[in-house]
């Protein structure tokens, strides 16, 4: 498998808390890197394998030599944030790494996403919701995007657009996330039901 696709799958298992799967991933990815001798890909999947076993400090110190091989890798400026955000580093370093990650891959779709669930955690609903739209412009079947979009519009006190959001979210779903499906539908019930 290619480094870019396993990336790829890598990402979404770690998004649907698969953590075998990325596990798996994430080691044969180090091992491929490894092989080619690819420094930065080396450095990338050993931070990811960091990440899953939530050694962040660790993590980021591959995500900066990571950068240091390619400063042209947004996701490991996204995956760096991230880790920032877990060890409750300022709130500026974070969103610099994220507009670092759209300045030199602004076709990545994920790091549009990250920072707005960031600005949505930071009770600014407004700004994450256009980030989610710039997701969408780039993966407009992003299930993950669509349930963060309504959690925006759950804020804002939108109940009707939350729950077009979460809709959209059940549409785009793999039929293997049954499980995310139903607590969708769940919370779809609740905000219908006036209780949140």
């Amino acid at each position: 498998m290619d480094l870019p696709e396993l990336r790829r799958k890598l990402d979404d298992a770690i998004t649907y808390a698969d953590f075998d799967t990325a596990r798996r991933l994430a080691e044969e990815g180090l091992r491929s890197a490894q092989h080619q001798e690819l420094l930065s890909e080396t450095m990338y999947f050993g931070a990811q394998r960091e990440i899953i076993d939530e050694h962040y400090e660790e993590a980021i110190k591959c995500l900066t030599l990571c950068l240091r091989y390619n400063p042209s890798d947004g996701a490991a400026y996204n995956d760096r944030a991230l880790c920032l955000i877990a060890l409750g580093a300022s709130v500026k370093d974070a969103l610099a790494d994220f507009d670092k990650g759209i300045e030199v891959e602004p076709d990545y779709a994920t790091v549009y996403h990250n920072k707005g669930w960031y600005l949505n955690k930071l009770g600014r609903y407004q700004e994450a919701i256009g980030y989610f739209e710039k997701t969408f412009a780039l993966d407009p079947d992003r299930a993950v995007t669509y349930e963060n979009l309504a959690d925006a519009y759950l804020n804002l006190g939108e109940k009707g657009k939350a729950v077009e959001a979460l809709k959209k979210a059940i549409q785009c779903l793999k039929p293997a996330h049954t499980d995310i499906k139903e607590q969708i539908e769940a919370k779809i019930k609740i905000v219908e039901e006036g209780k949140l």
